[in-house]
C-alpha cells in the first residue's frame, strides 16, 4: 500500500504504511528503500539517508546505483516505469543513491 501511495505522490500517506511495513517486518530492505525515497521527497534528508543506509546492510549492498536497480528490475509497462521515475528514483536519489 505504501509503495502505491508513493508511487502516486501521496507522500505522507506513503511514509504511514511503510513505517507499518518496517515495523510488522523489520528485515526487508525494499521497505527501507521505499522509506527513503518517500523521506527524501518530503524533505527529511538525514532520515531518508539513515533508511537507505539500513536498506543497503540489509540486502548486502543490493542498492548500489539507480542504474543497478534499474537493470535488476522489472517496474512494469511504460506507464509504470514512468510513476516510477517521477516518484521512488527521484527520492533514492535524493536520499544519497548514485546514478551509476
Amino acid at each position: 500500500m505504501g509503495m502505491v501511495h508513493l508511487l502516486q505522490s501521496h507522500i505522507e500517506e506513503a511514509i504511514v504504511w511503510l513505517e507499518k511495513a518496517r515495523s510488522a517486518n523489520g528485515r526487508l530492505p525494499v521497505v527501507y528503500a521505499y522509506l527513503a525515497s518517500a523521506y527524501a521527497l518530503k524533505g527529511e534528508t538525514e532520515r531518508a539517508f539513515a533508511e537507505f543506509v539500513e536498506a543497503q546492510r540489509l540486502s548486502d549492498n543490493h542498492y548500489p546505483t539507480i542504474a543497478s536497480l534499474k537493470a535488476g528490475r522489472y517496474f512494469g509497462v511504460p506507464k509504470f516505469r514512468a510513476l516510477y521515475e517521477a516518484t521512488f528514483f527521484v527520492g533514492l536519489r535524493k536520499a544519497g543513491m548514485p546514478e551509476e
